[in-house]
């Protein structure tokens, strides 16, 4: 059925040309005339001969030996009689052998072709689609949200220029959609006015061009584009992007956050209603040695361990969870509850000042990049000593000169020259992944001791550059990837890491007036209440007793799965659909 209807597609399609009726009857006069005229010829040949044969046997031996099948049951006796069939053979070979196959070929094949390639690779969405997502590129970060988002079951298409390019994509997986970037109606035949999310991650000046052509479009939806020149976020914002992700400047301020954050005292990584996450160390604490049922944190200050980092991996919260000196805390409450938790833990030394390598807290950044930049002042600003590694001067020429060493990182002296013998972190930072292992790998053979942080543009060098030695990797495919969802689904949910999700929602009908402990949410569907909001204001310091507002909105974390388990049963139980489920996401 579906080759039937790619095929008449195929047919209709050229002939709603005109050049191609008109040569498709030209062909067809030129036949029939051929022979008509040879018939006439045959006839005069014969009485010449003293024959005689109908004029259906005249059409029949001039079929017949134009198409070369030459039966031999009618056949000339005269020289000039077979030389005539030698021409009319010949006239016959040019029109059926050639003439015909080649007009099938450019008005049947090729149209049949064009429109199998249409069907893997449309240049218009269905008119059924809404609140998709559309991409315009296939950097990291676009790749992670189309896996998220293909997680998710969230409608998204790839627009894609090359018709070959798409097809190809097509046939490996991808929703992708041909259009050019530049031309509103790409973004007309891809329903832009009913999307719920743009995102671009090209050059600066491809991402203005993208983001003015869909506002000439429509003002619906949200865009997002990513900077990479400072000077770039006003122009991209005065040509109509909601959010410009500058991905250089996310990344070293996060690394800036896991070196400061051994103080212990918490650093605020993102807010949802008035409930903060924040990151803090455990490191040099009481913390360390106990399991997160024994620390008892939400009832001593309302605040809710939500994840634990430990060498780069985010480990759930289970209260049998035991804190190690190397864990990363990821906290949840109010900013009074984070107060009173400081007020307990932090401190303004890092552990182990004073005592052997690391005791001037001296932090070497090696690459001098956007990500070191951005790290080196966020360092500069806390009033933590660093120095950056750089091959090209011009990159650093902004940089304190005194906190600068110009040179090969991969050079053992040009490292001892900025410090790695006394260093108390390393940042990797580079923009290669290659690079950025091997980097990874020496620092560790020079210091074995020494807090390694290393980024990577492909998710699958986590592993391997924790492999080579680095504490703790962050990734600028899931740092772009996610800063781009949070800006669709800010309003109800908040994507913390791959696999950790704040999400809030009215409190259900089904546990309106029950105390939290009698609710087994936890059991059911492996999400934590870890805030419940009445009349605007969070209320973190919950407990078993706590009873649930009908008039409320609960804030609940787990995994995307414990999160769709939460969705089914309590608020779209009569949808298992997961597009369903998302539709009603996105309204809240």
């Amino acid at each position: 059925m579906k080759f039937l209807t790619v095929l008449l597609s195929a047919l209709s399609a050229p002939l709603s040309g005109g050049g191609s009726v008109r040569a498709l009857v030209r062909l067809l006069v030129l036949l029939l005339g051929s022979v008509l005229v040879f018939s006439v010829g045959f006839q005069v040949l014969m009485e010449l001969e003293g024959q005689e044969h109908s004029w259906p046997s005249a059409v029949y031996w001039t079929v017949v030996t134009m198409t070369t099948l030459g039966f031999g049951d009618i056949v000339f006796e005269s020289d000039l009689g077979r030389m005539y069939s030698v021409v009319v053979l010949l006239a016959g070979a040019l029109l059926i052998l050639v003439l015909l196959p080649f007009t099938f070929i450019q008005l049947v094949y090729l149209p049949f072709r064009a429109a199998a390639q249409e069907a893997r690779a449309p240049r218009r969405l269905p008119e059924s689609t809404r609140d998709h997502v559309l991409v315009t590129g296939r950097s990291p970060m676009e790749e992670l949200l189309m896996h998220r988002a293909a997680t998710a079951g969230v409608p998204y298409a790839l627009i894609v220029e090359d018709t070959d390019e798409a097809v190809s994509l097509h046939d490996a997986g991808y929703r992708v959609m041909i259009g050019q970037l530049d031309d509103p109606e790409t973004y007309r035949c891809a329903r832009v006015s009913a999307a719920a999310l743009v995102v671009t991650a090209r050059s600066d000046q491809a991402n203005t061009n993208v983001v003015f052509t869909v506002r000439e479009v429509t003002d619906r939806g949200t865009v997002v584009a990513t900077a990479a020149s400072p000077d770039s976020v006003d122009v991209l914002e005065l040509a109509g992007c909601d959010r410009v992700v500058q991905l250089g400047k996310l990344l070293g301020e996060a690394f800036a956050r896991r070196i400061l954050a051994p103080t212990a005292r918490s650093s605020v990584i993102s807010t949802f209603s008035d409930l903060v996450i924040a990151e803090t160390s455990a490191a040099g604490t009481e913390l360390v040695g106990q399991t997160l049922d024994e620390l008892g944190l939400r009832a001593r200050f309302g605040v809710s361990v939500v994840g634990v980092w430990d060498r780069g991996w985010l480990q759930r919260a289970e209260p049998e969870r035991r804190v190690e000196e190397s864990s990363i805390l990821l906290l949840a409450g109010t900013q009074a509850s984070l107060g009173a938790y400081d007020d307990a833990f932090a401190s303004d030394e890092r552990p182990g000042e004073g005592t052997g390598a690391a005791s001037d807290g001296l932090v070497l950044i090696l690459g001098g990049g956007r990500v070191g930049r951005a790290a080196a002042a966020a360092l500069d600003a806390a009033g933590t000593p660093y120095c950056v590694v750089e091959a090209q001067a011009e990159r650093v020429r902004h940089l304190d000169a005194d906190s600068v060493v110009v040179g090969d990182a991969a050079d053992r002296e040009v490292l001892r020259a900025a410090g790695i013998d006394d260093a108390a972190a390393v940042v990797v930072t580079t923009h290669d992944d290659d690079t950025n292992i091997y980097l990874t790998l020496y620092c560790r053979r020079l210091r074995p001791d020494i807090e390694i942080l290393g980024r990577v543009k492909s998710e699958r060098n986590l592993t391997t550059m924790h492999r080579a030695g680095a504490d703790v990797v962050l990734s600028y495919a899931s740092t772009g990837a996610m800063e781009a969802w949070n800006a669709l689904r800010e309003d109800s949910t908040l994507l913390l890491a791959e696999g950790l999700v704040v999400f809030r929602v009215p409190v259900p009908d089904e546990l309106a007036g029950r105390a939290l402990g009698d609710t087994g949410l936890r059991a059911a569907t492996g999400c934590t209440v870890v805030g419940v909001v009445v009349d605007g204001h969070c209320r973190t310091d919950l407990d078993a007793t706590t009873t649930l507002p009908s008039d409320g909105e609960l804030i609940l974390i787990g995994d995307t799965a414990a999160e769709e388990s939460f969705l089914a049963r309590f608020v779209a139980d009569d949808h298992p659909n997961r597009i369903v489920r998302w539709w009603w996401r996105l309204r809240r």
